[in-house]
């Protein structure tokens, strides 16, 4: 079996070392072997669990539902049903998430279009439209007024 020192599972998982720690104090990480001077060394399945802890937690699951659903997982396949409804509501979230941040893209794309217009850069797609109104329904922020009169201008 191969095992890892906690700066090579840092490195492998993308987690600090003062994280990983952290998790392993509360609970989050269970069971991490120790060298005979005390040292963790982390196996691959630590590695494979830090893996999802680490895609929890870069699609913003709360620490406090990591915790639960760690518990979960030691509880074994009584709890399936219970980390299914657990991930399925986390994903709702992430859903929810992806989508706001698509139409934010799609305004900061709406911008870009306009400054390449304003600078004459070409791409104006929005931007040149927006001079004569047909694009009025998408300027929401308060400075596309002054920019489409200044492209008007």
């Amino acid at each position: 079996m191969t095992f890892y020192s906690p700066g090579q599972a840092a490195e492998k998982s993308g987690f600090s070392i003062d994280t990983l720690r952290y998790y392993e104090k509360i609970g989050l990480l269970e069971g991490i072997a120790r060298s005979a001077s005390g040292r963790r060394l982390f196996s691959e399945d630590d590695l494979a669990w830090l893996h999802m802890l680490r895609c929890l937690r870069d699609t913003g699951m709360p620490i406090a539902e990591m915790r639960r659903y760690a518990e979960l997982v030691r509880g074994g396949d009584g709890t399936l049903r219970d980390r299914l409804a657990l991930l399925r509501e986390h994903d709702r979230r992430v859903e929810e998430q992806i989508a706001r941040l698509r139409t934010q893209q799609g305004h900061i794309r709406w911008k870009i279009d306009l400054y390449q217009g304003l600078a004459g850069t070409g791409g104006a797609g929005c931007a040149a439209s927006a001079a004569n109104g047909d694009c009025a329904g998408e300027m929401a922020d308060g400075d596309a007024a002054v920019e489409v009169t200044a492209a008007a201008g």
